[in-house]
């Protein structure tokens, strides 16, 4: 966190330029993946901060699959090329989307990170990063499943991309507490980069290998989908601890059955609505803080209804 805000800041020193191209401002909204309702969502965000704006237009775009990064890179390049006015990226790897947000910032186009950091190498690059707090996020989720096993027996981490900005602190911090805090022993991680079915696969294996699991953490909404069926599917609902992340209807369903004990929620439509107007504000020569913490909310069965919750979920 020390590293990405070292980045921001740094960027952050760096002129806003009002968009001096056509009339018409573009700007572009890149994510890991348009195949998940989390990125939908932040979608349906960014599009509500250009609504009734005359002047500005927001495209949407991503890879099908979060791993394919060499897509992700070609649409940032893409967008410089074509001149946009400015960019909200998602940056699927922390290192390889590094140039092309250089060549945005070369070019004078503003960039508001969201979700996922780069690495130094991008330092002085963007403008803002919005995200959550990725390893608060991963401590909550240690805190619960502590406290749900009683700090003992296995627990399976199902991961999603290793390296990823958002796995690292989220993850990272999840398995550091666990170690330092509890007798907890750490099965995993294992990564099902961010494929449901893998992670499906994945966690009917552990759950056979491992008669004994007390808990099991799927940290980003395909991995949890498929850890929460392969935990119906073997019988194992309401019997192990289990946490997902993310919120859509899917996990939400699995929290009112029991299948997980709560899920950790992003705030996906705020990352797409807060990202797009920070862009905003940059092509019309505004400051912007330079991080902006989107949240989290633990959902149980017992707040999943309340506003709180509602307003995260999706």
């Amino acid at each position: 966190m020390k590293t990405i805000l070292k980045a921001v800041l740094a960027a952050s020193a760096i002129a806003a330029v009002p968009f001096a191209g056509a009339s018409a401002a573009e700007i572009a909204v890149i994510v890991k993946t348009t195949n998940s309702n989390f990125w939908q969502n932040v979608n349906k965000g960014a599009t509500a901060a250009v609504d009734g704006q005359s002047d500005i237009t927001m495209t949407f775009d991503g890879p099908a699959s979060e791993s394919d990064i060499a897509a992700e890179v070609n649409m940032v390049d893409n967008a410089v090329n074509k001149g946009v006015a400015g960019i909200v990226l998602a940056p699927s790897d922390p290192d390889a989307l590094v140039p092309a947000v250089k060549r945005a910032n070369e070019s004078g186009i503003p960039v508001a990170i969201i979700d996922s950091g780069l690495s130094d190498a991008g330092e002085g690059t963007y403008q803002t990063f919005l995200s959550t707090d990725n390893c608060a996020a991963g401590e909550l989720a240690a805190d619960r499943m502590i406290e749900l096993t009683g700090g003992e027996g296995k627990v399976a981490v199902m991961s999603y991309v290793a390296g990823v900005g958002s796995e690292i602190g989220r993850v990272g911090c999840f398995v550091d507490k666990i170690k330092a805090q509890s007798k907890v022993e750490i099965v995993g991680p294992y990564y099902s980069q961010s494929q449901m079915a893998t992670a499906l696969n994945q966690t009917t294996d552990i759950l056979a290998a491992n008669p004994d699991l007390k808990g099991i953490f799927g940290a980003n909404e395909p991995t949890a989908v498929g850890m929460g069926r392969a935990i119906k599917q073997a019988g194992k609902a309401g019997q192990i601890a289990a946490i997902g992340f993310d919120g859509n209807k899917d996990l939400q369903d699995f929290v009112k059955d029991g299948t997980l004990n709560a899920i950790l929620v992003q705030g996906s439509y705020q990352m797409g609505e807060k990202g797009v107007q920070a862009v905003m504000d940059l092509i019309a020569g505004k400051s912007v803080e330079p991080q902006i913490d989107t949240g989290v909310v633990l959902v149980t069965k017992d707040n999943i209804d309340s506003d709180e919750a509602m307003n995260v979920l999706y």
